[in-house]
């Protein structure tokens, strides 16, 4: 018995922890993440909160928003919602926030394989699945309470869309974590931004075959709806203060 703990210790050490690093940011994206913010205390606190698609247009949608808001998100990849249930406090800080828009799903629903050599380990023939939908709808729960304790207006972004052939991820998983996600955030009285919907019509020069991820094309558009939910809160904000 004794031999046997020591070797299932080992084994389990020797197991991968997910870290933020490991999930996958495109290059040409990161700059979301890193782009230095000039805040003016003069107007309101804006976070955006999610994986590499909201990264994506995180700086499209910081100039769409230019003047009106500080748009700021955590120097990182959100990953999957048990990455959220261990940073979410550390990404609310103490700053007072308006808004807050957010996602979590893609790597939720995405099979990983420590074994795999694609990106983030995607493996969607020998990987196991890394939440379970029951798991995910627990983990919004604990996760909108936490972000309602903010006080800010909060956004959910739906999945965006998985393409055929991509790795690690069924194409119409997007759909079923997205209805999961529906039902938890209209229980909570929370704003539904239907990322899916944009993203499932975006045209091929918006898109990457087989990838999740989108052309500065594909960003912009996202970006553009991102803003106007943003801006709709916004107004509404302004009108009911005076």
């Amino acid at each position: 018995m004794k031999h046997t703990l020591i070797l299932l210790t080992a084994l389990l050490l020797s197991l991968p922890v997910l870290k933020a690093a490991e999930f996958y940011t495109p290059k040409q994206d990161k700059g979301g993440m890193t782009n230095p913010v000039a805040i003016d205390t003069s107007l309101p606190n804006v976070l955006i909160i999610g994986d590499s698609i909201s990264i994506g247009y995180t700086r499209q949608v910081r100039d769409g928003l230019r003047g009106k808001a500080n748009v700021i998100r955590p120097n990182t990849n959100c990953g999957d919602t048990q990455m959220g249930l261990r940073g979410l406090k550390k990404w609310i800080g103490t700053t007072h926030w308006d808004v807050i828009h957010f996602n979590w799903g893609l790597w939720d629903l995405c099979y990983r394989n420590p074994q795999s050599n694609n990106q983030g380990q995607r493996d969607k023939v020998n990987g196991k699945l890394s939440t379970s939908l029951e798991d995910y709808e627990k983990n919004l729960e604990t996760l909108v309470l936490q972000l309602k304790d903010t006080g800010a207006t909060l956004i959910w972004a739906s999945t965006t869309v998985v393409p055929e052939g991509e790795a690690g991820r069924f194409t119409g998983d997007e759909v079923k974590y997205n209805v999961v996600a529906e039902r938890v955030m209209k229980k909570y009285g929370v704003r539904i931004d239907d990322l899916y919907a944009t993203s499932r019509a975006l045209s091929p020069e918006c898109t990457k075959p087989g990838n999740v991820h989108y052309t500065s094309e594909g960003y912009a558009k996202l970006a553009a709806q991102v803003v106007a939910k943003v801006s709709e809160v916004l107004q509404a904000t302004t009108r009911s203060n005076h």
